[in-house]
């Protein structure tokens, strides 16, 4: 794939390109790995994208952030399913994220399956019933505490993913120095 700073998936063969990620999104991404990573058990591993989970030669996705058992990765990538897969959505990638990811990721049986929403910002939960299909467990917003306990026990709460964006008025598109998000 060409070095142009978008992602590139596959999803049952067909290609899925986003365009390059911005500091909200990053900011979600990284603080995020550190809470998971902090409570992750030896017996697991957490990633950020991109790092490839490819069950096939049809289906690559990257997920934003992964948990995968240990003895399930390979050097270079993950040939089954993450224990835990998780998206943070932009306008450009909602879409995506809500129905071909998410359908992906049921079909490939990835028990835990998050979606963050940074702009709003909300963390939804899906998890897979007896039947392999997503059920939602748990929506939470802003400063509401999310207490998970799959795949292991940990804290999240959406404001606090957000770090010193979260100070930040909404509705402006700079910071101090003008810099644009």
């Amino acid at each position: 794939m060409p070095a142009d700073g978008n992602r590139y998936e596959l999803i049952d063969g067909t290609l899925i390109v986003s365009p390059a990620l911005g500091v909200l999104h990053q900011t979600v991404v990284g603080r995020l790995f550190v809470a998971l990573d902090a409570a992750c058990p030896r017996s697991m591993h957490t990633l950020v994208a991109p790092f490839a989970v490819r069950p096939s030669n049809i289906t690559e996705l990257q997920p934003d952030v992964l948990v995968g058992r240990m003895e399930d990765f390979t050097k270079k990538l993950l040939p089954v399913a993450p224990v835990l897969a998780v998206e943070v959505i932009s306008p450009s990638s909602v879409l995506k994220d809500l129905n071909y990811k998410k359908a992906a990721y049921q079909r490939l049986g990835v028990p835990n399956y998050w979606v963050i929403d940074p702009e709003d910002p909300a963390l939804t939960v899906f998890e897979l019933d007896g039947a392999g299909v997503y059920r939602t467990t748990a929506e939470v917003k802003g400063s509401d505490v999310f207490e998970a306990r799959r795949p292991f026990p940990v804290r999240i709460v959406p404001t606090d993913l957000l770090g010193w964006l979260a100070e930040e008025d909404p509705d402006q598109d700079t910071n101090a120095s003008g810099a644009e998000f």
